[in-house]
């Protein structure tokens, strides 16, 4: 059995960050379809902007409205303004491929970052 990537936002610009929250990070529920995340899934947070990294899980936000938000102690490393990566594993004993989105700098899905054929448009 292996951790395999099965899911990857790339280039996501945090757009807010709330330390008063419970925890977890908020994701548009457009790209959490998109790529094939789940509610409540352990992802990996990773900044481009800082080398920040942390684990924590997905809330969903609003459909297409481009939120990407850190909560509770989150927001203490990766802040507002940031870019990150937000990648979901899977322990399998078989190969994957991974559903990579690439988006804009509003969250906007632009285009897949592979050759997945279930992610066909």
């Amino acid at each position: 059995m292996r951790w395999m990537l099965r899911s990857k936002i790339f280039k996501a610009l945090v757009t807010e960050s709330n330390v008063n929250y419970k925890g977890s990070i908020t994701i548009d529920r457009a790209l959490i379809d998109k790529c094939g995340l789940w509610v409540g899934e352990k992802v990996l947070v990773v900044s481009n902007t800082t080398g920040a990294r942390l684990e924590t899980y997905v809330i969903a936000g609003p459909m297409n409205s481009g939120v990407i938000c850190m909560n509770g102690a989150a927001a203490h490393l990766i802040r507002a303004g940031e870019e990150i990566i937000i990648m979901g594993f899977e322990l399998t004993d078989t190969a994957l491929s991974a559903s990579i989105i690439l988006v804009d700098k509003h969250n906007a899905f632009v285009r897949f970052l592979n050759n997945n054929p279930d992610n066909a448009e």
